[in-house]
């Protein structure tokens, strides 16, 4: 089940409906899209669609993509979706070097828990593909019990971050729940 929310005002009221989905007791998830020229209408997001249809194929109630303009509009964005307390928020874009690409340091901020790990994978991954992959700055974490990682904005980014999640989100989520049990059934190393 994908919600999306398109535009910047969307992007400041996610918690309707997660009220509603969580009610049904869906496990939420946010996507927000860092991109000015597709929140000014110049550009097509390509890569939101992409997470939620991945985040709905593993059973999360998604809201967004919702686009917005990198930086400040990130902040805004992913402190409103933490507000409804979702299992995971993902973001696109804004993690390059350019002069506006500011996600990660709109979104560090937030996060109570670092998981460097994650970012040095997708990094890794990238780099067999693309060597420009070395210069994602992106960041991964918990925001209370909220898993937020922020992905590149390119397709190749986020399919090799969502290749890198696969196999750990669910562990990741059990494990900061308090149930440390690996997601394939065998006991944690000790």
């Amino acid at each position: 089940m994908s919600h999306g929310s398109r535009s910047n005002g969307d992007a400041d009221r996610p918690n309707d409906q997660a009220a509603q989905l969580m009610s049904d007791g869906a496990r939420i998830a946010h996507v927000v899209v860092a991109s000015t020229s597709a929140a000014a209408g110049t550009a097509t997001d390509t890569t939101g669609p992409v997470i939620a249809a991945w985040l709905v194929d593993r059973g999360f109630a998604v809201i967004g993509p919702a686009i917005v303009a990198d930086g400040a509009d990130v902040a805004r964005a992913v402190r409103g979706a933490l507000e409804a307390s979702p299992a995971v928020i993902i973001t696109t874009g804004g993690t390059g070097v350019s002069p506006t690409d500011r996600t990660p340091e709109a979104v560090e901020p937030l996060l109570d828990i670092a998981v460097p790990g994650l970012i040095e994978a997708l990094r890794a991954r990238g780099v067999a593909q693309q060597p420009a992959a070395v210069l994602t700055r992106g960041v991964a974490g918990f925001a209370g019990a909220t898993f937020v990682i922020t992905l590149p904005g390119s397709t190749g980014g986020v399919r090799d971050g969502l290749a890198v999640l696969d196999p750990v989100l669910e562990h990741l989520l059990g494990q900061r729940a308090g149930t440390p049990r690996a997601h394939d059934g065998h006991e944690p190393r000790r």
